[in-house]
Parts: C-alpha cells; structure tokens; sequence
C-alpha cells in the first residue's frame, strides 16, 4: 500500500512540474491568443463594424417623444381673461428618408469598404505574427542543434587530450600537444557555453513574440533528431514557382485587399458628396398632445400632421465643390498606393524565393562539405596517429568539419524560416 501510495505521489509530482512541450502550430495559437497588438487590430475592426451599423442606421426611421410642464401666463386681452395656468405638452415625431440620390448609400458603402479595411489590416498582422513565431520557433531550434554540434566539438576535443597525454607519456610527442589540446578544450567549452546562451535568448524571443509575461515559463519546443548525411533530402519543397508566388500574392495577399477596399471606399465617399448636389425628400409625422386648465378651450388637446418635405441646398459657398475634389484626389491616391503596394509586394517576394533557392542550393553544397571534412578529419587522425603529420594540420581538420556541421544545421533552418518569409509575403 506504502508503495503504491509513493508510486501516486511521484507520479503526480511529475505532473505538477512537467514542463510544457509545444509545437509550432500550437505557439501560433497561443500568439493569436496572447498578443496584445492583435487584440488592439481586432477591437478596431469591431468598432469599425459599429459605425457601418450606425450609418445604415439612417435608412431607418428617427422618432423622437419629448414632454414638458410648466407654467404659462398672459395678461388680460379681447379674447382672454388675464390668468396663470399650468400646461402640460407631449409630443410624437417621426422622420423617413424617402431619396437622397445617394447621400446615405454613399455613406453606408463608405464605412462599410472601411471596415473591411480594417479587416484586412487585421488579417495581415495575424499572418505577420505566424511568420514572427515561425522565425523564433527556428532560431530555438537552430540554437539546440548548435549546442548539439558544440557538445560533439568538446567530445573530440577532450578525446584530443587524453591522446595527446597518452603519447607525451610514452615519449611520442611533446608537451606542446598536451598545452595545444588543453587550449582547444577550454575553447570548445567557451563556444558550448555561448550556444547555450544564445539558446536563451533564441528562448527570450520566442517568450515575446507569442505573449508569455510569466516572469518564469518553463517549457520545451517540438524538435526532431537530424540526419545529416540526408538532411537535404529532406527539405520540404516549395510548390510555386516565381511567377506563380508573385500572381498569388496580388489575389491573396491581405495588404493588396487593403488597398482594394481603401479604393472602393473613397469612391463611396466621392458618390456621398456628388449626391449633395441635389435634393432630399423624406416624410416627417407629429402627433401632439395638450392639456391645460383656464385655457384649455383656447388651446388644442391633440393635433397631428404628415408632410412629405423636400430639401435642397442651392449654394454652400463652393464647400461642396471643394470636398467632392478633395475625395478625387483621394481617390487617386487609393490607387497609387495600390500600385506602391504591389510594387513592394513584387520586390519582397522576389528578394524572398531568390534568398529562398539560395539557401536550398547552399545546404546541397553544405551536406557534401561536411562528409567530405568528416572524411578529411578521419585521415588527419590517423596521420597525426601515425606521426605522419603535427597536431595543427589535425586541429585544422576538425575544425573544419565542426565547421561544416554548424554550418548545415544553421542554413537548415534558415531554409524553413525563408519558407515563413516567402508564404507571408505572397498571403498563405
């Protein structure tokens, strides 16, 4: 029973302080869920939602109640005695828009292309935060797989040593292979030491780019054991071509449907002013309700009325002249920007599937240096083994093969982060 009770115990332990263990998928999710700036971008496209509301509203009827007491006076006249008497009043209105050639459909369409701007501008930045923590996600992992490679430089470097002592104390070598090797050591301690730092700071980044405040939040990233010797191999491809990548980004990209929206707005608000040129016709209705006592067979119980009523201003000092310019030129500008943001959208994509193949190509050159300079080192030991060569051209060899590794497994994962890059920049 004592057993099984520890057993419970140790088992719940581990539970309480287990360290989290994410995937990328589920760092998105947690930047989504965490980031103050999206929730920002989202509260303004809401409130965006609330005026498009507020406009459409105008297509609705206004009716408005009021009431009033007090107290009236008048001196004696022909037709009425002087007197003080209390009045009570309540009145009903109502007001309909009938035509106003576009004023409140301009408006509407106007807030509601400015909303889906704001949409838009949301969207973006959820894709921009996906590529941030996919970058912080691969700088982690390019930060593990260097301390892997810095452990292995140690390893080779400490089985250096002893060799080295093995063959000053049997009077095969001198004793500035043992100072030689005793120097690389702590050196390979050092760059162990900075990987294991800049494996913090990898951390560090990740901690801001996904929104963990906790002063202390203990956990783990997703990561998979590499095979050098095939690491190429295993690239995942990228199925667009250049052509293909910049033809997506103009349909997909949210930016592009930003300025799209900007464009229809301003021709919205272009429409509002034009419409002011002409009349609006809208119905009002009243209903009114008097009560009084010394002169309430002077003054009306009830009284109602319905008018249909047209109004058009002539003349505003050329104010609507100005403003219906001013939303040209506005205009004009919206499909500028449009053509700027292509233009920058082009050169991205374009520096990013260049820099894209660029790495691709390197860590096919990269998977070969590293067999041959694992090769290279193998017949330096030997050489140096066999008193054929000194200890420099055997130190020169494994470092260039440790080198070579860090080298594979840093472009491996600049390749994925250029793949976050070139799918942002075309809107995937």
């Amino acid at each position: 029973m004592k057993k099984k009770l520890l057993s419970l115990a140790l088992i719940l332990n581990t539970l309480i302080y287990a360290q989290e263990h994410y995937t990328v998928d589920e760092l998105i999710i947690k930047s989504l869920e965490n980031s103050p700036d999206l929730h920002i971008s989202q509260l303004n496209y809401n409130a965006s939602e609330k005026r498009y509301d507020s406009a459409f509203s105008a297509y609705l009827p206004s009716i408005d109640i009021s009431a009033s007491v007090g107290q009236i006076s008048q001196s004696a006249t022909y037709n009425l005695p002087s007197a003080d008497d209390t009045i009570l009043i309540g009145k009903l209105s109502l007001k309909q828009i009938i035509y106003d050639f576009g004023k409140t459909g301009g408006e509407t369409e106007s807030r509601k292309f400015h909303s889906q701007s704001y949409k838009m501008e949301n969207m973006q930045k959820i894709s921009n935060k996906k590529r941030d923590v996919k970058n912080a996600y691969y700088s982690v992992l390019k930060s593990l797989a260097l301390i892997d490679v810095q452990k292995e430089n140690l390893k080779l470097n400490k089985s250096q040593l002893y060799r080295a002592k093995r063959y000053f104390e049997a009077g095969i070598r001198t004793k500035i292979d043992v100072s030689d090797a005793e120097v690389q050591v702590i050196k390979a301690k050092l760059e162990l030491n900075k990987a294991e730092y800049n494996l913090k700071l990898s951390y560090a980044e990740l901690d801001k780019v996904v929104g963990f405040t906790e002063t202390l939040h203990e956990y783990t990233v997703f990561s998979k054991t590499l095979h050098l010797e095939t690491l190429y191999d295993s690239l995942s491809p990228y199925n667009f071509n250049l052509k293909e990548s910049i033809e997506f980004a103009y349909t997909h990209r949210y930016e592009v449907k930003k300025e799209l929206a900007n464009i229809k707005m301003s021709q919205a608000q272009t429409s509002t002013v034009n419409a002011e040129y002409f009349p609006s016709l809208y119905v009002t209705a009243n209903y009114l309700s008097q009560q009084a006592d010394s002169y309430q067979i002077y003054i009306p119980e009830t009284k109602w009325d319905a008018m249909i009523n047209l109004n058009w201003n002539l003349y505003k000092g050329g104010d609507t002249q100005a403003r219906e310019e001013e939303k040209r030129i506005n205009s004009s500008i919206s499909h500028a920007q449009l053509l700027h943001t292509k233009l920058l959208i082009k050169k991205n994509i374009t520096t990013a599937f260049i820099n894209l193949y660029k790495i691709k190509d390197t860590l096919q050159l990269d998977q070969s240096l590293v067999k041959v300079s694992n090769e290279k080192f193998d017949q330096a030991s030997k050489r140096y083994e066999h008193g054929l060569s000194d200890y420099i051209e055997l130190q020169e060899a494994r470092q260039g093969y440790i080198d070579a590794k860090a080298t594979l497994v840093v472009d491996y994962y600049n390749y994925y982060i250029a793949i976050a890059v070139l799918d942002n920049a075309i809107g995937k």
